[in-house]
């Protein structure tokens, strides 16, 4: 079986979209995460913006997790998996709910493929694309327990804030699908973007900070390779968890 020739190219943002909150990079596969591409792809994964990624739906159009997982449990959003070992070991430590896992790096998507492989996790699914897009056409509202967003993409230079994830444009749209009481979990190891979040979420009045400030990383949560690298550069990681009241 080979790749397929468009399920994982970017489209080029056409005038009057919204900006893309992720740069598409392209790197080499190694073999072993061709081969996860090449066969565990059409069991795990499916493809935001290629129209023949084969998906489940409901009548409405709309993203039928029932089906995509084979069974009916609360749902968490993992935006920008990166190269899947968090998502992997907390899907593992979590079994009760299904992991919906979405990156826009080809390299992570496989390599996280590997990772469920391995462990034989049955409770995580894979989406190629932008996250932003796959919650605006196909979740429904209230559809998610949790939405994670971890190390996103920080964008440094002033003139590039506008394409930051978390915003509040963004956070209306996340929390529109989560259900009320669910949570939303942002970590970064960018200070001033930590700060930012903080301010965001605060000011949305449909949240409401579980702690004073920044909360101590969660157990839950754990260390990746890219956090340690951080840590050892000497980088302070924040974590926020706020929970959607109304």
């Amino acid at each position: 079986m080979s790749l397929p020739s468009d399920a994982f190219r970017h489209l080029a943002s056409r005038p009057h979209e919204p900006l893309r909150t992720f740069h598409p990079r392209r790197s080499p596969l190694s073999q072993e995460r061709e081969d996860a591409l090449r066969h565990l792809w059409p069991r795990y994964g499916f493809s935001v913006h290629d129209a023949g990624s084969p998906v489940p739906q409901l009548p409405d159009g709309s993203l039928d997790t029932v089906a995509l997982f084979g069974r009916s449990a609360p749902v968490v959003l993992e935006i920008g998996s990166g190269m899947g070992e968090t998502t992997a070991a907390m899907a593992a430590a979590d079994p009760s709910r299904d992991y919906l896992a979405v990156e826009a790096h080809l390299p992570g998507v496989a390599n996280l493929l590997v990772l469920v492989d391995r462990a034989g996790l049955t409770n995580v699914r894979i989406a190629h694309g932008d996250a932003l897009d796959l919650v605006r056409t196909s979740l429904p509202e209230q559809s998610l327990d949790a939405v994670h967003v971890f190390f996103p993409d920080p964008w440094p230079k002033a003139k590039h804030h506008k394409r930051r994830l978390v915003q509040p444009a963004h956070i209306g749209l996340l929390l529109s699908r989560l259900r009320v009481g669910g949570t939303l979990h942002c970590a970064t190891d960018w200070v001033d973007y930590a700060d930012a979040m903080l301010e965001v979420l605060t000011a949305d009045p449909s949240l409401e900070n579980t702690v004073d400030g920044f909360v101590p990383r969660p157990p839950h949560r754990p260390v990746t390779k890219f956090e340690r690298r951080g840590l050892d550069l000497g980088h302070e990681v924040r974590d926020l968890v706020f929970r959607r009241v109304r």
